[in-house]
Order: C-alpha cells, then sequence, then structure tokens
C-alpha cells in the first residue's frame, strides 16, 4: 500500500466510499481499463449522467481518483497513492457476476469502437471542432 498516512478518519472516507455498489463497479472499470470518462461509464453501467457524476464526485472527495481533461473530456482514473490498497481490494472481487458483466459490456462497446477514448484517439484533426 502506497498510503503514507491512513488516519482513523480517512479510513472511515474510505470504506464509507467503498459502501456503495455503484461506486465499487465504477472503481473496478477504472482499475480494468486505467481511465474512462463519464459518458463511458454512464453507457457500461446505464446510470443517468447525474448519478454518475455524483458518484465520481464522492471517490475523488474521498481521495481514490483523479482526472485530467482533453479537450472537452474529462478522464478519470485511480489515484496513484490508492491504486496499491485497491488493486488488493478489488482482486478478491474480481469474480463477482456484476462487475464481470460489466467488463464485458465495456470490451463490446470498445469492439464496437463507441468510447470516447477510441475516437479522441484515432480522429483526424481538421481544423472544425
Amino acid at each position: 500500500m502506497r498510503l503514507k498516512h491512513f488516519t482513523v478518519a480517512f479510513g472511515q472516507q474510505l470504506f464509507k466510499a467503498l459502501g456503495d455498489d455503484s461506486r465499487v463497479r465504477i472503481l473496478h472499470l477504472l482499475w480494468r481499463n486505467q481511465e474512462m470518462c463519464i459518458s463511458d461509464l454512464e453507457q457500461v453501467l446505464d446510470f443517468t449522467q447525474t448519478k454518475t457524476s455524483r458518484q465520481l464526485a464522492y471517490l475523488k472527495n474521498a481521495g481514490l481518483v483523479n482526472f485530467r481533461r482533453l479537450d472537452n473530456w474529462v478522464f478519470y482514473f485511480i489515484k496513484d497513492e490508492a491504486a496499491d490498497f485497491l488493486q488488493q481490494l478489488l482482486g478478491y472481487m474480481e469474480r463477482d457476476p456484476q462487475l464481470q458483466h460489466d467488463q464485458k459490456i465495456y470490451q463490446t462497446l470498445w469492439s464496437n469502437r463507441e468510447l470516447a477514448a477510441y475516437k479522441l484517439q484515432n480522429r483526424r484533426w481538421t481544423g472544425q471542432p
């Protein structure tokens, strides 16, 4: 674990963040796929934009995820400080049917080239937005 200071307050915040299945599903997808944007998470999890944003904000405030901007897109990823801890924890949950189903949907969407990351990687610059 790379967390330098694991206080009771941080532990409480961390375990509250992990106490919701929506947040665990998001973390699992981020862990398996390095980073994802809100629209991709919405598609895979069948959540509304509001629910997805709210859960990501909770995870960000808990210190588990961070984001980077690319044009109009915001990509979320697991913070390095929490990566080892979450890898161990999510590794134990790897065989959960819901988490496996989420990853299968992600892989289907990726193979159909419907995800934002693929669109951004492969677009050609035309000078127009």
